[in-house]
């Protein structure tokens, strides 16, 4: 399911979520924390305060996904807060860098390169 994210809109809780919440209570904080369509076809995704432990709602028609990544080693780069206000609706490609343990603010995955016609 989660090795595409073609079509969704994502959004990341910014700061750090309450691990301790399940279904209720994520979809508590996106109805009426972030003024969100829970039913929509998104993703909403949870932080914990050390970074390590990760939470995803999604609706799929007739139910609830909840799913939970703990990392072993390291951290996630998550972003403390947005000006938009609790939610920050992030691209499919910076969701992918999340998970890889990047920053959000990459300018790019690779340098731009201009291409050189020998004389």
């Amino acid at each position: 399911m989660l090795s595409s994210f073609h079509g969704l809109s994502i959004y990341l809780a910014c700061g750090s979520t309450d691990m301790r919440k399940s279904i209720d209570g994520l979809a508590a904080l996106v109805t009426y924390s972030f003024n969100l369509d829970l039913f929509s076809n998104s993703l909403f995704v949870f932080c914990n305060s050390d970074r390590d432990r990760l939470k995803i709602l999604h609706w799929d028609h007739n139910g609830f996904w909840l799913y939970y990544r703990r990392l072993e080693r390291g951290r996630f780069r998550w972003p403390a807060h947005s000006g938009d206000g609790p939610a920050m609706n992030i691209s499919a490609q910076q969701m992918r860098w999340l998970l890889d343990g990047l920053s959000l603010e990459q300018a790019r995955a690779h340098k731009p390169a201009t291409a050189r016609i020998a004389a």
